[in-house]
């Protein structure tokens, strides 16, 4: 019963907006607040009204338990922490890759047997398959 309530109370409201609209702003506002008019019906009718404020009682107690529990902002904090931490990672293992020497690099280029020149343009091809490659990208303008 208070569902009925609540919805005839919206439609009454919104008939009276509806009215207001046409008589002071014309056809297409009156037309725009007849659509919101129906829509407390068309909730009601669907049953997704009792549905609709249900999902807002849960993100409003969701909210309530957020800013009132120490649990939930140790987890915040928790987060904080270990968003800093990839990103400290990350900086770290740049500054290693970075600080590599040249045989180190030689090293991890290892399988080829050969370091890439400075600047890695014009290097050789290392085997038939790199050859092919090289020739298509020539062809298409990209060294």
């Amino acid at each position: 019963m208070t569902w009925a309530a609540l919805t005839l109370t919206l439609t009454i409201l919104g008939a009276i907006w509806t009215w207001l609209s046409f008589q002071r702003r014309g056809l297409a506002s009156g037309l725009r607040a007849a659509a919101f008019t129906l829509l407390p019906l068309a909730a009601y009718l669907t049953r997704t009204l009792r549905l609709i404020t249900r999902i807002a009682g849960a993100i409003a107690d969701w909210a309530a338990s957020l800013v009132f529990s120490p649990f939930v902002w140790m987890g915040f904090a928790l987060a904080g922490v270990s968003v800093v931490l990839f990103v400290v990672s990350g900086f770290l293992r740049a500054r290693q890759l970075g600080t590599r020497s040249d045989s180190a690099k030689a090293a991890t280029g290892g399988k080829r047997g050969k370091a890439l020149p400075p600047g890695g343009r014009g290097a050789p091809a290392i085997d038939d398959d790199m050859a092919e490659i090289e020739a298509l990208l020539r062809k298409r303008g990209i060294s």
